[in-house]
This record gives C-alpha cells, structure tokens and sequence, in this order.
C-alpha cells in the first residue's frame, strides 16, 4: 500500500494507493488483481477485494467500488450496495462513517479527497475522457453537497501513466484544444510524426487546482514505468498480452 502525507495527517481518514502486492491470483493478475471485469478467477478477485476492504478498515460489503464508464458523473453512498445495484459513475463520495470510496485503474488517474472538518471524502477515475468531461469538478460537487468546503479538500493524485509513456494521435490533442487551447501545456512533440506526449497526471492537477481545492498532491508514481508494484494497460497492449489486472485506490472514515 502507498499512502499521501497529505491524508496520513487525517487521524480520522483512511486511505491507501494499492500496488498489485499483497493479493492471491496468479500469472498477469499476480497478485491483488480487483478487476471483475478481467479473466481472473473471480473468487480470487473477490477475495483480493475484501483484503483491501480490510486494510481500509472496513467490512467486504463495505467497499464501494462502481461500474466505471469513464463518465463525468459522481455519486452520493449512504449504505453498501449489491453487485448487481453498482451505479454506472466514475466517483463516490460519502460522509458516512465504515464506508470505503474505491475506484480501480491501470493507468487512468486515480484521486482521492478528503474535507476532514465535514466527514467528507471521496474517489474518482479520471481517465483522459473522465477529466475532460468534469469528473474531478463533479467529485468535488457532489462532496459540498454533503457539507465540505471546497477550500478545505485536499486531492491526492495516485498512480497513473506518466507523460513519457503515454502517446496519442492528432484526433487526441484536438479534442483537448477544442475544449480549452490552454491545453496545448500538456502536450509535447513525440517522436513518432503527427504524434505528442500526453501528460494526464499534469491535466488533472490543473483541472484540481482551478477547482479552487485546498490543496492538490501528485504522488509522482508512473504504472507503466514500475511493473513490479503496478499493473498497465498501455504496458500489456504493447506486448500483446492477453489481459491486465486493475489497481484499487480507497478512502474511508473511520468507523
């Protein structure tokens, strides 16, 4: 597990960045596969999810991990809910007491928030089309909702694919400079022709930081780059494996 300073001064906030240590599949999944939606064994999966759900401090039913769709959408958890009744979003906030706020990646960037003066935290997925489309600001609305001060919450950037290792096309660096020509910041020539670097870790600080947070933190940690502690997707399509596992990122209050 990987921790935040940022969060580890919250006496009452649990949290963790899970590596791809600790768990019990075996092959490309070894070993805290959380991903239902890979080939892994599912009662392996299930099982590496409840040793996150106790590391976090909370019940296996208690982790709240929803139906990513790479969506801006956020939801509001007030009670654990059944496999079948995931909400389709990219974020879950609560202020709920023994309640885990989780999401999964294997590259996309996970953050997570905490307003530790409201009981309020949260998670979300933000890949390049969560971030674009709002996310991280849709995280942090759904949060004051509950009563955090959005200059109060502190956001803590996880593992996720560094700029020089994650290239993209023009139809990509297009679709960012239609929204905001700013964004041209996050981009940088590639070798290959008519192709950049693309920065996500960076575009997501920025998205955090006009969000008007307390503060921001980036871990600096790259999924592609460290194979020992994390797994990638970009990593297992450029060597044509067959499939992936998928990290966990979790926050909680104490109960």
């Amino acid at each position: 597990m990987i921790r935040a300073p940022a969060l580890d001064a919250m006496p009452a906030v649990r949290h963790a960045f899970f590596t791809r240590e600790g768990g019990v599949s075996d092959g490309v999944y070894a070993s805290l596969n959380v991903g239902l939606g890979s080939s892994d064994r599912p009662e392996n999966v299930h099982e590496n999810r409840a040793r996150v759900a106790r590391a976090l401090g909370v019940a296996p039913v208690a982790l709240a991990l929803p139906y990513q769709v790479h969506s801006p959408d956020a939801a509001v958890v007030r009670a654990p809910w059944g496999e079948g009744e995931r909400p389709r979003v990219d974020a879950v906030v609560t202020d709920v007491p023994g309640l885990a706020m989780a999401v999964t990646t294997a590259d996309c960037t996970p953050v997570l928030f905490a307003d530790p003066v409201a009981g309020v935290v949260g998670a979300a997925h933000a890949g390049w089309r969560g971030a674009l489309r709002g996310v991280l600001e849709s995280t942090v609305t759904a949060m004051e909702g509950l009563g955090a001060g959005r200059e109060r919450i502190v956001a803590v950037i996880g593992p996720t694919i560094s700029a020089d290792a994650y290239e993209v096309g023009p139809e990509f660096v297009a679709r960012f400079l239609e929204e905001d020509e700013a964004s041209a910041a996050f981009f940088v020539r590639a070798e290959r022709a008519g192709h950049s670097m693309f920065d996500l870790p960076g575009y997501v600080a920025m998205r955090l930081g006009k969000a008007g947070l307390g503060s921001v933190e980036d871990l600096g940690l790259c999924t592609y780059h460290d194979e020992a502690r994390f797994f990638s997707y970009r990593r297992m399509t450029h060597r044509g494996e067959a499939d992936y596992g998928r990290l966990v990122a979790g926050i909680a209050l104490a109960g």
